[in-house]
């Protein structure tokens, strides 16, 4: 067979075994090495698995991750998530849904110190949902808001993929974390205002719930001080040059720590636990990492990449649309690809055509985080929806699959908004030296 042929055949049993739950960094790595070993012969491919693996687990860029994902799980341990939760429904929830926009609110909180999707939604569906549960909340509103709302973990900073893409690009990770700041936050405002809509429309979706006094709501405000705390140290250091990404995920860590320990909140059971969710995460993450870069190895020598990009760059239509078709292929991308998986695989290929055609490679970070966000929610990999069915196995998939659409048209108008007006996304890097 040609290498075209084994390329295509490669990508249809990589996306059967997507199909077929297979683990994303294995199915990659199992295709990657058999179809490199074909078109190479099986000791090239042996000795490309082995140098694939070492050089992505003794990157020094790459240990960003593990520390940004460990200062997550010592903020969960130590309490943190929960009186972000507290506050922001003392604030809120008196409203219709008030709960809800309180999840949202509390879930960009988290976000700003955990940099995961998945962690996200599951430390605040592990909160929130018996909450919503208890004063009659709707099924289909709770697990929708909870699975939308945890897609900000990979766009608020510090975000694992803007970390992948940055190192990737070879573009300041100091530059990605500020340009997905404000964009985060104005899609958080999207995401109230579609709870608001939807429970004024129908009240029964999302109850309100009993007044708090002012004296109450400023009591509670103390419950976000370590948050704020956490962030202004590790990405403020970060936007000031204080420190680079690493020792930002270091110094985040370390500070997540220690508010536990100051709380007495971290026990010897919590402190290990935390660090073990810490480890499989980050070596998830690391082998998904790995997994890609054997595969796309493979792609590289079925010169599919190179077809696909000469194909759309030569297409007789505006550079926009040349734009629109890339984003169109993502957002497909997403429905059958893990969004890291999906993000490493393609940036290599797409990359070199946006800076040719003229495109800011800051603003188009945050683009693909947006669309891989819409990849986290939709079937059928869906990772966030899967994340919340096993902390509540009693609802179907179908409810929390019908829950995140009216999210999803949100964050595709967003994504529309923000092609349009790109400043959104450029303006506060333009301000940062580092």
């Amino acid at each position: 067979m040609s290498p075209v042929t084994t390329g295509i055949i490669g990508i249809i049993l990589l996306l059967t075994l997507f199909l077929l739950r297979m683990p994303v960094a294995f199915s990659m790595t199992l295709v990657g090495l058999s179809g490199f070993a074909y078109l190479a012969g099986s000791e090239p491919a042996l000795g490309l698995l082995a140098q694939d693996i070492f050089d992505t687990f003794s990157s020094y860029p790459l240990s960003v991750i593990p520390l940004f994902i460990l200062m997550g799980s010592f903020a969960f341990a130590s309490g943190i998530s929960q009186r972000l939760y507290n506050t922001t429904y003392a604030w809120v929830g008196q409203l219709r849904g008030g709960l809800t926009i309180a999840t949202v609110l509390a879930c960009s909180g988290f976000a700003a110190i955990c940099g995961s999707t998945a962690a996200t939604a599951a430390t605040m569906g592990k909160i929130a949902l018996p909450e919503m549960k208890k004063y009659g909340y709707s099924n289909m509103l709770a697990t929708g808001t909870i699975a939308a709302a945890g897609t900000l973990g990979i766009l608020i900073p510090p975000s694992t993929i803007l970390i992948v893409y940055g190192i990737l690009t070879e573009e300041s990770i100091g530059k990605l974390f500020v340009a997905g700041l404000l964009p985060g936050l104005i899609l958080s405002l999207f995401f109230v205002a579609v709870v608001a809509i939807m429970c004024s429309r129908n009240p029964k979706l999302g109850p309100a719930g009993a007044p708090t006094t002012w004296r109450e709501k400023l009591k509670a405000t103390k419950g976000i001080i370590e948050a704020v705390l956490l962030f202004v140290l590790t990405i403020g250091g970060l936007f000031l040059g204080w420190f680079s990404p690493t020792q930002a995920g270091a110094i985040g860590a370390g500070g997540a720590l220690l508010i536990g320990l100051f709380r007495r909140q971290l026990s010897w059971k919590s402190l290990v636990e935390s660090g073990m969710d810490g480890l499989r995460t980050s070596c998830m993450v690391l082998f998904i990492i790995t997994g890609a870069t054997v595969f796309g190895h493979f792609m590289a020598i079925t010169t599919i990449p190179f077809m696909l990009a000469d194909w759309v760059g030569s297409l007789p239509i505006p550079t926009m649309a040349i734009m629109g078709v890339i984003i169109f292929i993502y957002f497909i991308g997403g429905f059958f690809m893990d969004s890291m998986a999906l993000v490493v695989v393609t940036i290599p290929i797409f990359f070199p055509l946006v800076m040719k055609l003229g495109f800011d490679p800051i603003w188009f970070g945050v683009i693909i985080v947006l669309v891989a966000e819409m990849g986290v929610i939709t079937p059928p990999v869906g990772v966030n929806v899967f994340v919340i069915k096993g902390i509540a196995p009693d609802i179907p998939l179908e409810t929390i699959f019908k829950g995140i659409m009216p999210f999803l048209v949100a964050l595709i108008l967003f994504t529309i908004i923000l092609i349009i007006f790109p400043q959104i996304a450029t303006y506060l890097p333009s301000l940062v030296t580092y």
